[in-house]
């Protein structure tokens, strides 16, 4: 550990290198931290030291970085939140995709703040890191399993029960479904790395599994005292604020973004449905006919995770659909047979595959079925509303049989395969498929996708504040709003702290308290605007990393066609849509704001500024 880092750092990166089982320990510079802090800042660094720019996501030499955060396992609420660094095998840029449950607490207590798996391993395998280091565990008889039966078994072998803590792949992972996911599951819930492929990157490296035996680390934080004010500070906003969180998880948010008018519908023709429709699969009737128990992160006291048992399907004690997959599953479907949907989440959580981008690639596929593009001799279950359809696709998916070996390219590999006019049905950007917040209602999510690292994530620009906002969201204000609001995004995945925790307890954009929480417990004496820099400093890193790529440029900072081209047709926000000049009036202002040149690189100045100069 280098001298003068603050003791809430371990202070060490673990390099695990597959091929061979050989490890080794390369001490955090002060100078990194205080650029980037921990979190997303240390696995954008990781993919941006480690990755030629001409490799493939599948490549050996893409990475997979686990990286924790200073806060992680001090009194700083909700931080047990861990995120994977990678090259999307859906985007080819890099991607981060957060998670929580109790493996970032546990890995913070070995020391590690980040831990790089590089290359391939011979044959399928398990890695298990501690505070000594790491080991390869031969997997061969783990081959098939789906994610929850992998973790328990690790565990078993492992013989420390839920002390020890495990992210795996399933079979989606494992066939390479370009949307697989990792799925950790942990004695108090589940946590979730859902999306960008990362289940994808660890199946090419013939890794199963990671699992992490706790240590002794324990975080020395500058200032007790004071940060513990400030936290206990901050409870009565946080839990009032989190209210629908805490009884119906984010599926709570199914009626109300449906009564906006904002909420997608047969692959986002329409964004309404009728009110009793919506509320077949909302978090109100998930309440109070399926939920059994609240569960949650460690550190955490909103418990907005969910179990919920459908004896019909067969699903005991399954993890909650998220809203986000509510949206994926059901509306774009046209599907409100609520236990189906279940059934699908449930599965998508087993096989380990994202249920946004299967959703929505799904739905892409029913609507190119609609238009005759696609027909029954390509696949079964291809019209809108067929929920049984819909879990034989999803099975169908994970293992790559049939049609489901086209699904699991991702809806833009599908549409440049069928060509034509199946580009003008895609939802997404960059080759990722949209979350569930409109582009066409939402003026700042439409250039936020536009300019996301990820593609289609709303964990760049955040749609939260421009829900029922006071001052409308213009063409005008909106490329500011969604480059700062991705600066905040960026800091609080590097912290690493819950979205939904940062959003209710301590501000929907960076302020004095996150300053000063960090300030509290590194002694460092950072400015707000240092703080916010952080930020900025690992978003342009971000984008650096796909410049190089050559996947970020203005041609890629673009929106679908429907998005561009056809206004929302009905409800509380007909008309609404981005037509080309207005997206092209946006990027100026946004580059602008960033200080990148017209095509949309950071200029030597503006790297200079950040003191990133180095890693261009």
């Amino acid at each position: 550990m280098t001298a003068d880092l603050p003791p809430v750092y371990g202070g060490e990166i673990l390099h695990v290198h597959l091929g061979t089982g050989e490890t080794e320990v390369e001490p955090i510079s002060t100078e990194d931290a205080r650029r980037f802090l921990g979190g997303n800042g240390f696995a954008a660094k990781a993919v941006a030291d480690h990755v030629p720019p001409d490799a493939g996501a599948f490549d050996p030499e893409n990475v997979v970085a686990l990286a924790v955060g200073p806060m992680n396992a001090t009194p700083f609420q909700s931080t047990s939140r861990g995120v994977v660094g990678f090259v999307s095998p859906l985007t080819n840029g890099f991607f981060d995709s957060t998670f929580g449950g109790t493996f970032p607490r546990a890995q913070k207590t070995t020391g590690f703040e980040v831990v790089v798996l590089h290359g391939r391993a011979d044959g399928l395998s398990y890695v298990v890191v501690s505070e000594e280091g790491a080991r390869l565990e031969s997997a061969g008889d783990l081959a098939g399993l789906d994610t929850y039966e992998t973790c328990a078994t690790i565990r078993e072998r492992e013989r420390q029960g839920y002390d020890t803590h495990v992210l795996a792949t399933g079979p989606a992972g494992e066939n390479l479904v370009r949307y697989a996911c990792l799925l950790h599951d942990s004695k108090l819930r589940e946590g979730v790395a859902g999306r960008g492929g990362a289940g994808a990157v660890l199946g090419s490296k013939n890794v199963k599994a990671v699992a992490i035996r706790e240590g002794s680390f324990q975080p020395e934080v500058a200032n007790t005292g004071a940060l513990r004010d400030l936290v206990t500070s901050r409870m009565g906003p946080l839990m009032e604020e989190t209210t629908m969180l805490q009884e119906y998880g984010t599926a709570g948010l199914v009626n109300p973004i449906n009564e906006m008018g904002k909420l997608g519908q047969r692959n986002n023709q329409t964004e309404q449905t009728d009110p009793e429709r919506a509320d077949k699969v909302s978090g109100e009737t998930l309440a109070k006919e399926y939920v059994t128990e609240d569960t949650t992160c460690a550190n955490c006291a909103v418990r907005c995770g969910k179990h919920v048992t459908v004896e019909s399907e067969g699903v005991s004690e399954g993890k909650i659909p998220e809203f986000e997959s509510l949206f994926g599953t059901a509306s774009m479907q046209d599907v409100y047979d609520l236990p189906r949907v279940v059934k699908v989440n449930d599965l998508c959580d087993r096989f380990g595959m994202d249920s946004i981008s299967f959703g929505v690639t799904v739905a892409f596929a029913r609507e190119c079925f609609e238009k005759g593009l696609l027909s029954e001799e390509d696949s079964p279950g291809l019209e809108f509303g067929d929920a049984d359809g819909l879990v034989e696709l999803t099975e169908r998916t994970a293992r790559r049989e049939g049609f489901g070996d086209r699904l699991a390219e991702g809806s833009f590999a599908l549409a440049a395969e069928l060509g034509g006019d199946a580009a003008k049905y895609l939802h997404g950007s960059k080759g990722l498929e949209f979350a569930a917040h409109s582009p066409r209602g939402l003026k700042g999510m439409s250039i936020g996708y536009a300019t996301s690292t990820r593609g289609g994530s709303h964990h760049d620009t955040r749609p939260t504040l421009q829900y029922g906002a006071e001052e409308p969201f213009t063409p005008e204000n909106s490329p500011e709003f969604a480059a700062r609001s991705q600066h905040f995004t960026a800091l609080g995945d590097s912290l690493t702290q819950c979205r939904f925790v940062s959003e209710g307890g301590w501000g929907k954009t960076v302020n004095d308290r996150y300053r000063d929480a960090i300030n509290h417990a590194t002694g460092w004496s950072l400015s707000t605007d240092e703080v916010e820099a952080i930020g900025e400093r690992v978003y342009n890193l971000e984008r650096l990393v796909n410049v190089e790529r050559g996947v970020a440029d203005r041609e890629a900072d673009a929106l679908p066609y429907r998005v561009t081209h056809e206004p929302i047709p009905d409800g509380p926000s007909e008309g609404m849509y981005c037509p080309p000049e207005e997206l092209d009036r946006m990027l100026d202002d946004y580059y602008a704001f960033r200080g990148w040149d017209d095509d949309g690189v950071p200029t030597p100045e503006t790297l200079d500024r950040l003191d990133i100069a180095e890693l261009a």
